[in-house]
């Protein structure tokens, strides 16, 4: 029978109606395929992803497909999102066969989980060359039966590239210099796109990290170029087809190389890194365009993904489904016709709205429809505020993709994380009370016998374990709302989170080399150990931030201990950025504020209220001008560690700028510390 009407992944409970007898992956799961001496067919995909959706309509729904499966097969469907480990191995061993991966992933395994035929989506029936499923399915019972050592052999294979790969990354003689950060910097700059901005070709995605990297470099040797470059990708993408132009938030990629036509599904991950990014460029000043994309993403997050107990959902879908139960129509909420800006607005406000947001009776996507863009800003901003809200109505009275309410650990600490940087900046906060919402629910519902897990629903959470992203996102979440608050038991939290970092998933026998799984966690044929940066930063690029910020935040004996881990960390993912730059984004956010000390901004608030708004007008400015990675704390003199010995001046609220082990002597106005920022 199937079995995943309980589920706590929305992905997994759209399956629960399938014929197909699935079942979660568990020990369970995989005695059933020893005891009926059957092998395991994996299905891997995730709630908003198209071709999943396809191939679950074609196959998985089908009775005579299902009876395949079930007969000659023990069926596991697995959430990507829910259990990244489990994607990770196996998409490797996808990669590894066909020579590339995606999702839906489909693979067949042995009763010990080792994997010896991969793929992604199969047809219903024969087309392009592929074979349909059913026949797969009938190719794989057969060699099964017939043919095992080739099945033995070819698993066995395959579990030793996987454990090979899972080495971690080579000694290598780089060190984090000005130098290696400038050649990564020079490398990806020669490859951006001289015509539609970005990086490489079709398909683009945003390349979120990597902005935020070399908006930091930008700031350390004041290279025009670079500032250029990340403006360039910025405006492209803000007013390209990638962004949602009436209610905000970014598409997770667009199928060309012009930023016009999304993939429609609209993820977290995307748009928490994207909000970093984009406030980060707009408390720089300059173009008031970076100000209006990181409140319309705010509130994208807020509305639209907002959970009740104050988390973020994963993900909007990338499908429409126009009839219940009928198939998803990609795009089918967000595009239009003339004709039907028209029938909303009528023919004046109309024609008009055609021209502002590029509606051609050609169109720029299927069926002549149109994907909306915004390439330029007209002059008159009160009817544009009013044409869009008569389309937003109008949208939100079509039907709607279906969103993925699963609260990851990893994705909502890189929200917090955003949200409380822009709104501590631009003075919201609102923001930054949401974010201290998040905060507390993950770390009351999350953080379990002071272990993470992954994942909740509907506030319950989830018995998958989180990994290391999911710990060092979540540290740095932490560390962020210290910052914000200036309350040391924010701090605390941090620290204990990294202490168990330290303890579970480091390698014991490289220092700086971390696996992306416990020590504690599930064997699987490969201990999952990726330090590239892709669509979410590597979970080790992230843990250096995590122990960067907590060395600058904490007491001598901890700063010193986090500091050493932190380099060594870095030192290991140096050759990322000297042989895959591209893919080092994240890298280079972390090596770029390490580069600087980091430098922090330590604030003493004077115990007299009627002189605290010096010290919110110096916080204030710090957040401003500082650079990316700077660590500001505004409390009472000796209430956290980066205060301590460090009090208020003649009763006025003073900041000690430190560099690394450097420190100023303290300021008490603005303007001397804008000058010292500066400097």
């Amino acid at each position: 029978m199937n079995r995943l009407g309980n589920a706590t992944s929305p992905y997994l409970r759209q399956h629960a109606d399938n014929p197909v007898h699935w079942r979660e992956w568990d020990a369970d799961a995989l005695a059933e395929a020893a005891e009926r001496d059957v092998p395991i067919l994996l299905s891997v995909g995730y709630a908003s992803c198209h071709w999943c959706h396809v191939m679950a309509h074609e196959s998985f729904e089908d009775e005579a497909t299902a009876a395949l499966m079930n007969d000659n097969f023990v069926c596991i469907k697995v959430d990507r999102e829910e259990r990244p480990d489990l994607d990770s191995v196996y998409m490797n061993a996808t990669v590894a066969m066909t020579g590339q991966g995606g999702w839906p992933m489909t693979c067949f395994l042995t009763a010990d989980g080792a994997p010896f035929y991969c793929g992604t989506y199969y047809p219903k029936v024969p087309r392009g060359g592929m074979p349909s499923f059913a026949q797969l399915l009938t190719a794989i019972t057969d060699t099964w039966h017939n043919r095992r050592d080739d099945v033995r052999q070819a698993s066995e294979q395959v579990s030793e590239a996987l454990r090979a790969q899972a080495g971690g990354l080579p000694d290598a003689e780089f060190a984090v210099t000005g130098e290696l950060l400038d050649h990564a910097v020079r490398a990806v700059l020669a490859d951006e796109d001289p015509e539609h901005a970005g990086f490489g070709g079709a398909p683009k995605f945003p390349p979120s990290a990597l902005l935020e990297g070399l908006l930091r470099s930008a700031e350390r040797t004041g290279d025009a170029e670079v500032f250029a470059a990340v403006d360039r990708t910025a405006e492209a993408m803000a007013r390209g087809g990638i962004y949602d132009q009436l209610r905000g938030g970014f598409a997770r990629y667009s199928v060309d190389a012009a930023w016009v036509v999304p993939h429609f599904e609209k993820m977290l991950y995307d748009n928490a890194q994207l909000l970093r990014v984009y406030g980060h460029l707009a408390r720089r000043g300059g173009s008031s365009l970076p100000l209006r994309i990181t409140r319309e993403t705010v509130g994208f997050l807020l509305d639209d993904l907002g959970t009740a107990e104050g988390g973020f959902a994963s993900a909007l879908d990338a499908d429409t489904h126009l009839e219940p139960g009928g198939p998803g129509v990609e795009g089918a909420t967000y595009v239009w016709t003339p004709a039907e800006l028209v029938g909303e607005l009528g023919p004046l406000d109309g024609a008009w709205a055609a021209e502002v947001f590029g509606v051609s009776t050609a169109g720029n996507f299927e069926q002549g429809t149109s994907v909306l863009t915004r390439y330029v800003d007209p002059d008159d901003l009160d009817r544009l505020e009013q044409v869009g809200a008569v389309l937003r109505k109008a949208r939100d009275g079509r039907p709607q993709p279906a969103r993925d309410d699963k609260v990851v650990t990893a994705w909502n600490g890189i929200a917090i994380t955003a949200l409380i940087e822009a709104g501590a900046a631009l003075g919201q906060q609102d923001w930054v009370d949401a974010a201290l919402r998040c905060a507390r629910f993950l770390v009351a519902e999350h953080v379990v016998d002071g272990r993470v897990r992954r994942a909740s629903l509907g506030g319950a959470v989830g018995v998958a374990p989180g990994i290391l992203e999911d710990y060092a996102w979540l540290a740095v979440a932490l560390l962020a709302s210290h910052q914000a608050t200036g309350e040391i038991e924010w701090l605390h939290r941090a620290q204990r989170l990294l202490d168990t970092v330290i303890e579970h998933f480091a390698d014991p026998n490289v220092p700086g080399s971390w696996y992306d799984t416990a020590d504690d966690a599930e064997t699987l044929v490969a201990r999952p150990r990726d330090p590239i940066d892709g669509a979410t930063p590597a979970g080790a690029s992230v843990l250096a931030e995590a122990l960067l910020t907590a060395a600058a935040a904490s007491g001598p004996a901890e700063s010193v201990r986090y500091r050493e881990l932190a380099d060594e960390t870095l030192r290991r993912g140096a050759v990322v950025l000297a042989r895959a730059p591209r893919s080092a984004g994240q890298w280079l956010t972390v090596a770029e504020a390490a580069l600087r000390g980091p430098l922090q901004v330590a604030i003493a608030v004077p115990e007299s209220a009627e002189n605290t708004s010096t010290a919110t007008d110096l916080a204030t400015v710090a957040r401003i001008a500082a650079p990316g990675g700077t660590v500001v704390v505004a409390a009472p003199a000796d209430a956290v560690p980066l205060l301590a010995d460090r009090p208020a001046v003649g009763g006025t609220a003073a900041a000690y700028v430190c560099r690394g082990t450097v420190c100023d002597l303290p300021v008490t106005t603005a303007e001397e510390l804008r000058a010292s920022l500066v400097r």
